[in-house]
């Protein structure tokens, strides 16, 4: 009886170090998901201004892109951007965006496409590497705490493989998998298809371009008509890989503040299950020890009874 009060003693010990564990990563997950979204929205500002310049270039000047969709193109190789975790303890957040990896792939090659893989996160790395799968290029540290240099090192990186031809090994069209930040209870996994552009008619934002009521086509064409300097060919060159890089940073704040709370939570039921382990070892160890005590009583009993007889 003694050894097995010590065991429970020695497990209360070890869950009872776990708990703090799990409450002090919760504490630090929280923290840091009000920084990840304050990042989030101070981004989006310019990402939404850069969109509505895009727009408004796009569809008000015949101009022909390598970055802007055409209805004919052909799609005969696709760039896959999956965005996973450095580190565990975080739930089911980067095997949610595995699974929706491998759907997407799967769905990419029943169209005959060959598929190339870009990785963020060691899960992601871990994942294809110890299934012997290919991939490009891969990109660890930081995701739960971006920052603009590994956005533009991306968009470097997939804009080189977007503009190059097709038989020298480029690709024809860009996929991110990300988890989208909805609250701190729900995070999804979506699968944003970011290149080519698909640019929007600038007439179904002109009443953020030009505040007042939404605009027909004749008020739109009077009305929110924008001049370019020094032209729109130039203006478009420069905003586009701008916009790429601030949609893949925007990505990787939404994907940040997302593995965060799943970390929160993860580590928040973390935490109740180990309280619920300690009282139940506690009250083992209690019945053990009144076992033993109840033991020793009918020995000593068993002993007194003996010698009087």
């Amino acid at each position: 009886m003694g050894a097995q009060i010590r065991v429970y003693r020695q497990k209360i010990a070890s869950t009872s170090s776990m708990k703090k564990i799990f409450k002090a990563m919760e504490m630090i997950a929280t923290s840091r998901i009000n920084k990840a979204r304050k990042s989030a929205d101070a981004a989006s500002p310019y990402a939404v201004a850069l969109t509505k310049a895009v727009s408004a270039i796009a569809t008000q000047h015949s101009i022909q892109h390598p970055l802007i969709g055409q209805k004919d193109a052909q799609h005969r190789r696709s760039a896959i951007l999956v965005m996973t975790s450095d580190r565990g303890l975080a739930g089911s957040y980067s095997s949610s965006i595995l699974k929706k990896t491998e759907g997407l792939i799967e769905k990419l090659k029943g169209e005959g496409r060959e598929v190339q893989l870009y990785l963020v996160g060691r899960k992601a790395k871990s994942y294809f590497d110890f299934r012997e799968r290919p991939y490009e290029r891969a990109w660890e540290g930081n995701t739960d705490s971006p920052n603009v240099e590994m956005a533009v090192e991306m968009r470097d990186a997939l804009l080189e493989a977007f503009t190059r031809p097709y038989e020298e090994g480029g690709v024809d069209d860009l996929h991110v998998v990300y988890t989208e930040f909805v609250s701190m209870v729900t995070q999804e996994t979506t699968i944003l298809r970011m290149l080519p552009i698909a640019v929007a008619d600038a007439r179904n934002i002109g009443e953020e371009i030009v505040p007042g009521e939404r605009l027909e086509d004749e008020q739109f064409k009077q009305n929110a008509v924008f001049e370019f300097e020094p032209s729109p060919q130039e203006v478009l060159d420069a905003l586009l890989p701008r916009y790429i890089a601030s949609r893949l940073y925007a990505c990787l704040l939404e994907a940040a503040a997302s593995e965060l709370a799943s970390r929160q939570r993860a580590m928040k039921s973390a935490g109740d299950n180990a309280d619920e382990l300690i009282k139940k070892y506690t009250r083992l160890m209690n019945n053990a020890r009144q076992a033993a005590i109840t033991q020793e009583l009918s020995e000593i009993v068993g002993g007194a009874d003996a010698l009087a007889s």
